[in-house]
């Protein structure tokens, strides 16, 4: 909610930006604002994955994926982030967002995206996002449909199937108990 505005701002300007396809990279030049930071001036943790939303809306905005999504009734929902950080970005600083997919497997499409300003890396993030409709996950086959095929050198890091099977939670209809392990 934080970001509503900004959201419907970006998602109205970057209609009118050049056309991009999903493969793309997309670059969303943003600035710091009052409301992205916390008591240290800097952009607060939490708030590089809500930046990083725009990004990703930037990108399915610019491709004309996000209008299919919308006509099928499809909504995008996160299903793992992992983040790492190098330097902080500061009130009122110029960066960019750079967000592209690194590759989709049967359960996710898996993006990077990163924090840049002034050429370098600020902070990256990968995030496994799934699409889903009426509650029920969207098939491989329906978003390459949607999307389209993805370029022929696009291939899925290994290391990601590791990142999500450690990382994962068992499926919303298998039992996850909340129990701290007790031998500390």
């Amino acid at each position: 909610m934080h970001l509503l505005l900004r959201t419907l701002l970006m998602l109205f300007t970057s209609a009118r930006r050049p056309a991009l396809t999903i493969w793309d990279t997309s670059s969303l030049p943003l600035r710091v604002l009052p409301t992205d930071i916390d008591i240290a001036m800097h952009v607060n943790n939490g708030m590089y994955f809500s930046l990083m939303d725009l990004g990703r809306f930037d990108l399915m905005v610019r491709s004309g994926v996000w209008k299919r999504m919308r006509r099928r009734g499809w909504s995008p929902v996160a299903a793992g982030e992992t983040i790492a950080f190098r330097k902080s970005l500061q009130l009122w600083q110029q960066y960019t967002i750079e967000t592209k997919i690194i590759g989709l497997d049967a359960k996710a499409i898996y993006f990077e995206q990163r924090m840049v300003a002034d050429g370098e890396i600020y902070a990256r993030a990968y995030i496994a996002t799934r699409l889903v409709s009426k509650g029920k996950p969207v098939s491989q086959d329906e978003i390459l449909r949607e999307f389209g095929q993805p370029p022929a050198d696009l291939v899925l890091p290994e290391w990601i199937h590791d990142w999500r099977e450690t990382n994962a939670l068992p499926g919303s209809r298998t039992p996850a108990p909340h129990l701290w392990d007790a031998t500390v």
